[in-house]
């Protein structure tokens, strides 16, 4: 009698596994061109180029100033953080010193005969509990039971400075995440940019920087047909001396590179243009885009005088000093330095005077 057996199972490495996976990657291959015959995405012009990379460009900004947002809110928790730390610090030397106080007292009063609170208190594992004994508060005379109730505040409050700084740790590790999230978004979209420009000449790599990216339309040509705006006339037509400073500022600036996250001096990124060029005024402006639109009195585009700031796209993304006739001074990308440009070559989304 023949025995009985469970048929062998043949594993998915096989020589059947192999052929169905070649059958699945020729027609993978040839659904996606890789023999030659499928459709094969057409090449961009440059304008497509243009347009994507413009895009692109908008998409990191936007990415830049959340970046920029989150950074200012880390600095302002870490500072916080070691604020309390440095003050929970001082009030541990205070309650330090007043134990010691509590502890000679007591020692005194050992050698005199009897054991006061005091020393259970230096020897306690747990000084605050023992402190809310209502009976240790019985058993000290008023002089003492003033230091106690002093020494019982100081290690209340040290575990209130312990907690908010808890809380502000938490706070800043998460900014410090969310600063991560939006450096990769930014580097992704930059990269992307990056390899689509690869694909165009170099001549036609130069005529984009030139026109300060994509978005550049026919209305562009008023600054050509206006000319550049002088620093002096600029500056004339100022409502004051600090809107006058700034846009000195930042046409001192003219030609320094592009560069998310910057402040200067040297280079910059578009609302780090326009922080920096009131702070050279005397005056203080937020970090970014957002906040920027809501630091003075709104203005109309008809009002627009030099050294107003002028905001971009419908996310409020993008910063610019308006210097008059029609012109402003920004920071465009990291295919263009800081330069002058119409407010036409960019959607408007409001002004704001800052003084």
């Amino acid at each position: 009698m023949a025995a009985h057996r469970k048929p062998r199972q043949r594993s998915f490495g096989g020589g059947a596994a192999r052929t169905a996976v070649t059958i699945a990657l020729a027609g993978a291959a040839s659904a996606t061109g890789f023999d030659g015959t499928g459709h094969a995405e057409p090449p961009l012009s440059p304008d497509q180029v243009r347009a994507k990379v413009d895009k692109l460009y908008q998409e990191a900004e936007t990415a830049t100033e959340k970046y920029d947002g989150a950074k200012e809110e880390a600095n302002r928790a870490a500072e916080r953080l070691n604020a309390l730390r440095d003050e929970a610090a001082r009030r541990t030397d205070r309650l330090n010193s007043a134990r010691e106080a509590l502890g000679s007292a007591a020692a005194a009063q050992y050698r005199n005969g009897g054991i006061d609170p005091s020393v259970q208190l230096l020897l306690s594992e747990d000084p605050g509990e023992y402190l809310d004994d209502a009976a240790f508060a019985e058993r000290v005379d008023g002089r003492q039971a003033a230091a106690v109730t002093r020494v019982r505040d100081q290690l209340r409050e040290i575990e209130r400075l312990r907690g908010a700084a808890r809380v502000e740790l938490a706070s800043l590790t998460s900014r410090q995440a969310e600063l991560q999230r939006e450096k990769r978004t930014i580097n992704e979209k930059l990269g992307e940019a990056r390899q689509l420009l690869s694909r165009l000449s170099q001549e036609q790599r130069a005529r984009l920087a030139a026109d300060g990216g994509a978005g550049r339309s026919a209305r562009s040509a008023a600054r050509d047909v206006l000319g550049p705006v002088s620093a002096s006339t600029a500056a004339a037509e100022a409502p004051g001396a600090r809107a006058a400073a700034a846009v000195a500022y930042a046409y001192g600036k003219l030609g320094s590179p592009y560069v998310w996250g910057a402040t200067g001096p040297d280079a910059f990124d578009c609302s780090g243009l326009v922080q920096s060029a009131y702070r050279s005024a005397g005056v203080s402006l937020p970090r970014t885009t957002y906040a920027q639109i809501d630091a003075g009195r709104r203005v109309s585009r008809a009002e627009l005088l030099p050294g107003d700031l002028v905001f971009f796209y419908s996310g409020v993304s993008h910063v610019g000093i308006y210097v008059g006739h029609g012109q402003m001074i920004h920071a465009p990308n990291p295919s263009a330095p800081v330069r002058l440009a119409p407010i036409d070559e960019m959607p408007f989304a409001g002004a704001t005077r800052v003084v």
